[in-house]
């Protein structure tokens, strides 16, 4: 059976049934290929109905030893066994190797997260006489005040902002879409930016909806937020990993110290397990615990 014949299924059935995006595709591709590779090295001539639980092991071995991170290790594991589970399913195995593959165990990795005071010190630190300043004032504003992923927020439509009723439309993974309250202070800006935004000399045709966009008229790349934040970062002298989710775990994670319910926090976040948002509670438990270590009589 040829390899490649079944990775190009497997690409379709993620994106047409699992409705993934695409670079979550080209992930899971990237970790049969990984297995590819180890069995031509390993000059192991085998068919995918014919790689056993000792060759996945075999396999395991190598890329510790190449020194990978158990949660690298794991994520890859991860993607070989979605694309066993998927051959199982399609019938061109009768049986899974990967079901008695162990995972590395990693610690649950909590995310950074900033203080209101940090927030505040961020966006205060924001040159407004430049022509992007707005644009980058309201950015940070909308991230945390809606809580998004940064590929949300260089999405984000014009046309999905309801100033009335204080909502955005937001299209998040597999094309999912929700709706987002957005507070007061952010629609302050996002209307400031707009005076801003329509001083624009153009605006080119594919971006006339997006709402955040750079002097050429263009919608924003990932990585122009990315500088940006870190270039904040860097002035204020904050001494944390600080990047545009960032935003988001602190929104979800002051929601949840304020008393916010859970799936309400899960639903305006669109992780579609509760399990995903709740690593937020364990934040808010780390926070209790290092707080009674720090000031009970007992600790």
């Amino acid at each position: 059976m040829d390899w490649q014949y079944h990775i190009s299924d497997f690409r379709a059935f993620l994106k047409l049934e699992k409705s993934l995006s695409a670079n979550s595709i080209e992930a899971y591709i990237d970790d049969v290929s990984k297995l590819i590779s180890f069995l031509g090295i390993k000059n192991y001539d085998l068919t995918v109905d014919a790689v056993t639980l000792t060759h996945l092991k075999e396999f395991i071995k190598w890329i510790n030893e190449l020194g990978l991170s158990a949660r690298s290790q794991a994520r890859i594991i991860s993607g070989i066994k979605a694309f066993y589970k998927y051959l199982l399913m399609e019938d061109i195995i009768e049986t899974d190797p990967t079901t008695l593959l162990e995972t590395p165990k990693i610690g649950r990795k909590l995310p950074e997260v900033l203080s209101v005071e940090e927030i505040d010190l961020l966006i205060g630190l924001i040159d407004l006489s430049k022509p992007e300043g707005q644009r980058n004032k309201t950015m940070i504003e909308v991230l945390y005040s809606c809580g998004l992923r940064v590929s949300e927020l260089i999405g984000l439509k014009l046309s999905n902002v309801f100033f009335d009723q204080g909502f955005v439309r937001v299209i998040g993974k597999g094309n999912k879409e929700r709706l987002v309250p957005v507070g007061s202070k952010a629609v302050h800006e996002i209307e400031l930016y707009l005076m801003d935004r329509n001083k624009l000399p153009v605006i080119s045709k594919e971006s006339e909806d997006i709402l955040f966009l750079n002097r050429r008229g263009h919608k924003l790349t990932r990585v122009m937020v990315f500088t940006i934040i870190r270039e904040l970062v860097k002035k204020s002298g904050i001494k944390k990993n600080i990047s545009p989710h960032t935003f988001r775990h602190s929104f979800a994670t002051h929601l949840i110290d304020g008393g916010a319910d859970l799936r309400a926090v899960q639903e305006m976040l669109g992780h579609e397990s509760i399990l995903t948002t709740e690593i937020y509670t364990h934040l808010d438990r780390q926070y209790l615990r290092d707080a009674i270590i720090r000031f009970h009589p007992r600790s």
